[in-house]
């Protein structure tokens, strides 16, 4: 059993608290890899942003367990030798699907855990849920839950259509559950393609989707019967089309992929929503930057010479994040 203190990180208890008062949403950034992480502690350190630092399962088995955990306890120390005197970092299961995951995270030092039961009939999403939250929360572990379902695909999680939260079920799932955040379902999708071209309407000056507006009437009746709740909004990226457009010019194929316009999500931060979860962003401007160095420099074999400018490219972005679009910057000196 690994306790995640001694690891140095933080649970989402506190965070989320000041989030919900203070109008701002706590960035949760998913990682694979070392240049991911370095990334996301680096332009946390830099704008004093608390920050999840989220693994999928998928990703849990990329990197192994082990590892992860020195990673967790790497990241820490590296947020300190950037001059970051008390980070605030919490690591946290994103999308676990069974009992038996989520057990094993948080004995293995992760400071948050994810149990998404929405797939699951409607008492069924209720058990799975508050075993998960009974266990995890003997070991001071905060535990998300999640209620509707969020379309498109990513890592292990795959859903053809969504299905928006019902409000009416909230106090309930809340109050049986005993969980400490709640995932809902307004219109956010996983992935880099959020809508399909029908969904959306077409710029004519431009020619590219301009995706469908977020539905806030369920935010809000939501916040309503759960005042002060900590809210969380999945599948968040923009889908910057930069990034796109550097992928596709430099042999990719990505058509009419499209996000979340980040006007709707900055009205989600000042709300209830703590949390928004950002990951095909990072990935897009990994890619993009990978892909330029290689067709530019076509000879380069070296991992470090265009990973290097990956690494580079994703510090920007999640700086941008922070600090125009979540509002997070300077919430954790």
């Amino acid at each position: 059993m690994v306790n995640y203190k001694d690891l140095g990180l933080v649970n989402t208890r506190e965070m989320f608290a000041k989030a919900v008062d203070g109008g701002y949403a706590i960035p949760a950034f998913n990682f694979n890899n070392m240049e991911q992480l370095q990334a996301i502690i680096k332009a946390c350190a830099e704008t004093k942003s608390p920050v999840i630092l989220q693994v999928s399962s998928g990703a849990r088995k990329y990197a192994n367990q082990t590892l992860l955990r020195y990673m967790a306890e790497g990241a820490v120390e590296y947020a300190k030798e950037l001059g970051w005197e008390h980070p605030q970092i919490c690591l946290h299961l994103d999308h676990g699907d069974t009992f038996e995951l989520c057990k094993s995270c948080v004995d293995f030092g992760f400071s948050s855990v994810m149990i998404d039961g929405s797939s699951l009939p409607y008492e069924e999403n209720i058990a799975l849920t508050k075993k998960v939250v009974d266990y995890a929360h003997q070991y001071d572990v905060t535990v998300e839950a999640e209620l509707g379902v969020l379309a498109g695909v990513e890592d292990d999680v795959v859903a053809e259509e969504s299905h928006y939260t019902k409000p009416e079920e909230v106090i309930d799932f809340a109050t049986r559950t005993g969980c400490d955040s709640l995932a809902i379902s307004i219109g956010t999708s996983h992935g880099a393609y959020k809508f399909k071209p029908e969904q959306c309407t077409r710029d004519p000056k431009t020619g590219k989707l301009v995706p469908p507006p977020l539905a806030f009437d369920v935010l809000e009746e939501v916040e309503k019967r759960l005042p002060g709740f900590p809210i969380v909004l999945h599948g968040s990226s923009s889908v910057p089309q930069e990034y796109v457009d550097i992928i596709n010019s430099h042999g990719g194929n990505l058509p009419d992929a499209v996000g979340i316009p980040e006007d709707q999500l900055r009205k989600a931060a000042k709300s209830a929503v703590c949390k928004i979860n950002i990951d095909s962003d990072s990935r897009l401007a990994f890619t993009a930057a990978v892909r330029k160095v290689l067709a530019e420099k076509p000879g380069e074999f070296d991992p470090r010479k265009y990973c290097g400018p990956a690494r580079d490219e994703m510090t920007k972005l999640y700086k941008h994040k922070i600090i125009e679009v979540l509002g997070s910057d300077g919430k954790a000196l």
